[in-house]
């Protein structure tokens, strides 16, 4: 776990703690249970079995029903692997890692160091992101209003420059092209790939940066402006009051 790209000790330990977690919770439910049916419930069960049987299973159903679905779904979930511990992910439109997978939910370590809780279950009935279910690797996206004028032949070699930091970029992908317009810009989408999502983050940054400081000293007309069009006008001979 030392190594943020291993995936093998990532599912490995999510396996070993969700299973355990949910056979202990497992353990305790039907202890508990046989417990309480033979201190509280051997009297009425004698007098009358099948109807109070048939009424503190429907009690119990229901009051164990959100538990046992959140078991169900660690057992699928330590089988399957939808999220392993560490992994990045995007869950209610918050980005994240897996801190912690316990028997009934799982706490996401927010990027701003909250902790979002959310019930296993969520992990089967919903959909969710999970950037690094086959591997660490991602590609960053950098996004740039421009104007029409810029020269965009000039600007591609200094996106490939600015990733100059070998513990960010992976060496991989690196890319500038047009990729939107309107009446007033163009678009400039820059791709660079990192190996982690935390490098990806500040490998954005960076290049998103470098690319505005390349702009404003090399090329500075070609940032967005508004355009205005001044039309000379001239004002017509006043004419007669008594005029038709």
């Amino acid at each position: 776990m030392d190594s943020a790209a291993n995936p093998l000790a990532r599912k490995h330990l999510t396996q070993v703690r969700v299973l355990r977690r949910v056979t202990t919770t497992m353990v305790t439910i039907v202890t508990v249970c046989c417990r309480t049916h033979d201190l509280r419930f051997g009297k009425a069960l004698r007098r009358e079995p099948d109807r109070f049987g048939r009424r503190c299973g429907l009690v119990v159903g229901l009051a164990a029903r959100p538990l046992l679905t959140n078991l169900i779904a660690g057992i699928q979930i330590a089988i399957t692997q939808p999220i392993r511990i560490g992994d990045a992910v995007i869950v209610e439109n918050e980005w994240g890692w897996v801190e912690e997978i316990t028997g009934t939910y799982v706490v996401i370590k927010v990027w701003d160091w909250r902790r979002l809780v959310v019930p296993l279950s969520y992990f089967l009935e919903k959909p969710f992101q999970n950037w690094t279910l086959e591997g660490t690797d991602l590609i960053g996206t950098v996004l740039l209003w421009v104007d029409y004028t810029v020269p965009v032949t000039h600007i591609r070699p200094s996106s490939r420059k600015s990733c100059t930091r070998p513990k960010l970029w992976s060496g991989q992908v690196v890319n500038l092209q047009v990729v939107d317009s309107n009446e007033r810009a163009v678009q400039l989408r820059a791709l660079v790939s990192a190996r982690t999502s935390e490098q990806a983050w500040d490998l954005r940054c960076e290049v998103r940066e470098k690319l505005i400081a390349f702009l404003q000293e090399n090329y500075p007309t070609a940032l967005p402006k508004q355009r205005a069009e001044l039309v000379a006008f001239e004002r017509p001979a006043d004419r007669p009051r008594n005029a038709a």
